[in-house]
């Protein structure tokens, strides 16, 4: 398998992931443009493209989805809410409420709590391998817990620093709602939920969707660190995510 997490953050989100058989993105909040170019200094055509998984339809993470299907035509897998929200008619698509297989790739659905129609975290396993992605969530239910211990890397959302958001410059309403249980994973919350699942196949962890706002790359890695160091767990090779660049192609 191959990850890698194109842009990250408040302004869009995107993430390439493949297999010997497959190619796909998750998710496209960026510009088709911005994301087809970031895809070619990667090596990989736009084009060969084959399907796009949603996490949700806020436009951070669906803004270039509509002119990237028109130019190249992937699959995209979704559910029902997330279609009814989405304000445009997608032709070629699959429903993904249940885990599923595709060629070598398997896909397991993790519900995840945000303030959309509808929400999905996905671990993505191939050959052995496996790629744990979840973002805008408020909170991981503990029933998802056995289906995200020790992937090989975690995608994982590590959005604000509390006390950062507290004392910025979001409104109260704003502030309720990235703290609420249907908001967004803080770095604490981030960092709690990977010492419970990081495990001996664990290799790479990459925060990601960091607000500009409300976090700072090393609070968040301290956050992270401070924690698993606490509770004795193996640090695993730790990237955080920016918004306008790509990370490195890992290659599992």
């Amino acid at each position: 398998m191959k990850i890698c997490v194109l842009a990250s953050g408040s302004k869009g989100n995107s993430s390439y992931i493949e297999t010997d058989k497959t190619r796909s993105l998750v998710d496209l909040g960026m510009s088709a443009g911005y994301i087809a170019k970031a895809l070619k200094n990667i090596d990989v055509d736009p084009s060969s493209i084959q399907r796009v998984f949603i996490t949700h339809t806020h436009t951070d993470h669906v803004a270039g989805l509509k002119v990237f299907l028109k130019k190249y035509h992937p699959v995209v897998y979704l559910t029902h809410k997330m279609e009814d929200e989405l304000g445009f008619e997608i032709e070629d698509k699959v429903y993904i409420d249940e885990d599923t297989s595709i060629d070598d790739l398997n896909v397991t659905v993790i519900k995840t709590s945000h303030d959309a129609a509808d929400s999905n975290g996905y671990v993505f396993s191939s050959n052995n391998k496996s790629v744990a992605y979840i973002t805008d969530t408020g909170y991981i239910h503990v029933k998802n817990f056995d289906k995200l211990k020790n992937k090989s890397v975690y995608v994982f959302e590590s959005n604000h620093d509390v006390r950062l958001l507290r004392e910025g410059k979001y409104p109260y309403y704003l502030q309720q709602r990235i703290l609420s249980d249907k908001g967004h994973l803080s770095n604490k919350d981030s960092a709690y939920y990977l010492s419970n699942f990081i495990g001996d196949k664990t290799e790479k962890v990459i925060l990601i969707h960091l607000s500009e706002e409300n976090n700072r790359p090393e609070v968040a890695l301290k956050t992270l660190l401070d924690t698993l160091e606490k509770k004795g767990v193996r640090i695993p090779d730790i990237e955080i995510a920016m918004q306008r660049e790509s990370t490195e192609l890992i290659e599992l």
